[in-house]
């Protein structure tokens, strides 16, 4: 059953990472059909022409490569709006749930295409095929679309439309409560949200101007009150001192999360929002209410900005009757029963939003675990490629990559991330769990993750477990040495502070003709932001995004401190200046993270006075 709970939550998170990152275009329509269709607030003929076009065409466009980009970067966004204009054609529905089908099935197909053709691709001819291979693919999914995809998920339209029309003509529409409460605090809701409650009540909006099924899970009424009988019954202090903020966040701020461990703490009161939600839709049935487009989040500000204005009282009022009874079966139980460990409750809810037990940041099988900084092009580039070579015989199925904070992948499992840009990185992925550290070498929680992941491996009988080659090197002696030379080290450096390390770095980068002087200015702007101390004695200075244009080419230099420089609360032995253009400096980084796994070989390179081994170790 846990599986299955998983896998659906998984499911659920992958639809609503599709659809969330486009709520704004259905906000925006929704504003359109609110102010200027005939029936609307300001009727205006010119402009609600645009009105149809932005629902039929521009939505399923950008869900459709939102998937795709969510399996194969860029390549999969435009292969699957290309792909999905074959069934938006080809049906006379809005194709929302045909974009949730033709985005994804794009973006799989285009991966595979590029890890094969990777394998026999002509130098030289790379940009060629690629687009070449977009194209074609791209025409062929969208004539399958247009034949297959369309009509079929028109039919499936048709048949979901009649249920509910079914259910609203025999009154049991208020009967949906059952299912959705439970679900919202089993982090289900996204699966019925976006993959069939947004979908259907597009469709009947684009017809009747609005609908109820918007406001099925968004109902901000039945979890607030939950949180109010918390607030004035709990028998626990801090509990009952703590629900107020909830109600805040709950209420204003349309984070429904915040009151699932509130019930998971007492199962029982999960019978109150599921009250309050059916007399809620039984009022906005009685009532005609709907809502033009999306509320999200589910805030009462997003709930009443979607509200046609004929009808925003009854909404406001359908709202508050829903919190009423809520609040009304919440207050006894609550007041008459002990309470669950209210932290325990919040790791529960965070563990079923990721779809795993409880514990520690887990990933399953063939999961994603991105190390994200700034730029996501050093010190998390470094941070994965040692964690890689760290974790790789123990579990080969995980993909270890390097991102910045602001552009995490959709489908990543575990962030790996700094604490003072952990909250930037969740605003870019709120699906993933989150392993917050110090540095990227060596933290305990990396520690922590490792051993997580290993204790799963181990469980499942996945990957190399005997003690020899558990501890053996993997090294590469073919890969070429292209950004650090013998004019870019200096040993035996003495030691200084380390905001004159950092410009010594800019300095040598200068000399090397790789960067302008505003670069140097940059380096020590990003040591002010985030300190660029790696572990393990290593620093590596490097500019912060913004000074991209003063990059020129691609080199890293290298300042030995034998006796070291104070860093904060740590010492600095080798500093690693680096300016990259693209991803060039990679590679080097690469191997300075596989040099760190040999700690005599971390001793040596802080004392060596040989440069030509350093050059080794480093190429």
């Amino acid at each position: 059953m846990a599986d299955v709970r998983a896998g659906v939550a998984k499911f659920g998170k992958f639809l609503s990472g599709m659809v969330m990152p486009n709520i704004g275009a259905f906000i925006a329509w929704g504003f359109l059909t609110a102010f200027f269709i005939e029936t609307g607030w300001r009727p205006n003929a010119q402009l609600a022409e645009m009105v149809s076009p932005v629902l039929k065409y521009l939505i399923p466009v950008m869900i459709a490569g939102q998937g795709g980009q969510a399996l194969a970067g860029q390549r999969g966004r435009v292969i699957g709006s290309i792909a999905v204009m074959g069934a938006i054609v080809g049906s006379e529905y809005t194709m929302l749930m045909g974009a949730m089908l033709m985005g994804p099935l794009a973006g799989l197909i285009i991966r595979r295409w590029d890890d094969w053709s990777a394998t026999w691709k002509p130098a030289g001819l790379e940009m060629l095929v690629d687009n070449f291979s977009l194209g074609i693919l791209g025409m062929l999914l969208a004539i399958v679309g247009y034949y297959g995809v369309g009509p079929f998920m028109g039919g499936i339209l048709v048949v979901l439309q009649a249920g509910v029309e079914t259910l609203v003509n025999a009154r049991l529409l208020p009967l949906l409560s059952v299912f959705i409460e439970p679900a919202k605090v089993l982090f289900l809701n996204n699966a019925i949200g976006n993959g069939v409650f947004v979908p259907i009540a597009t469709e009947q909006a684009k017809t009747a101007g609005q609908s109820i099924m918007y406001m099925l899970e968004s109902n901000p009424g039945p979890g607030l009150g939950v949180l109010l009988a918390y607030a004035l019954f709990c028998r626990d202090e801090s509990t009952r001192q703590s629900a107020p903020g909830a109600i805040i966040i709950h209420f204003l701020g349309g984070i429904h999360e915040i009151y699932f461990p509130y019930v998971l703490m007492n199962p029982k009161v999960i019978v109150a929002p599921i009250a309050g939600n059916l007399v809620s839709i039984l009022w906005f049935s009685m009532t005609g209410c709907g809502l033009v487009g999306p509320a999200s989040p589910g805030s009462i500000i997003a709930f009443l900005a979607m509200a046609p204005g004929a009808k925003m009282i009854m909404i406001l009022l359908g709202v508050l009757i829903g919190a009423a009874v809520s609040f009304a079966i919440a207050s006894p139980i609550v007041r008459s029963t002990e309470v669950a460990d209210l932290a325990s409750a919040q790791s529960a809810v965070a563990d079923m939003k990721a779809g795993e037990p409880s514990g520690d940041a887990k990933a399953g099988f063939g999961d994603k675990i991105i190390f994200a900084c700034d730029a996501g092009m050093g010190s998390s580039a470094m941070g994965a490629t040692r964690f890689r070579n760290r974790i790789k015989l123990d579990r080969p199925d995980l993909i270890v990559e390097h991102a910045s904070v602001d552009e995490v992948p959709a489908d990543t499992r575990v962030v790996v991330v700094q604490a003072n840009l952990a909250e930037r990185a969740r605003r870019s992925a709120p699906q993933a769990q989150f392993v917050v550290i110090n540095n990227f070498l060596s933290d305990p929680n990396l520690d922590s993750l490792y051993n997580s992941l290993v204790a799963t491996a181990a469980a499942a009988g996945v990957g190399e477990t005997d003690e020899e080659t558990l501890t053996k090197k993997v090294e590469d002696p073919t890969t070429p040495n292209i950004a650090i030379d013998r004019a870019g080290i200096r040993l035996n450096c003495p030691s200084i502070s380390k905001e004159e390390a950092i410009r010594a770095s800019g300095e040598l980068l200068m000399a090397h003709d790789a960067v302008d002087a505003g670069y140097i200015d940059a380096m020590l702007e990003r040591e002010r932001v985030q300190s660029v101390y790696m572990g393990m004695g290593v620093a590596i200075p490097h500019g912060t995004n913004q000074a991209k244009e003063s990059v020129k080419k691609t080199c890293v230099t290298l300042h030995q401190y034998p006796n070291g420089i104070d860093w904060g609360e740590e010492k600095a032995y080798l500093v690693f200046g680096i300016a990259g253009v693209g991803g060039e400096h990679l590679q080097v980084l690469a191997n300075v993270a596989r040099a760190l796994e040999d700690e005599d070989v971390v001793e040596r390179m802080r004392t060596t006075d040989d440069i030509d081994w350093l050059l080794r170790v480093l190429s």
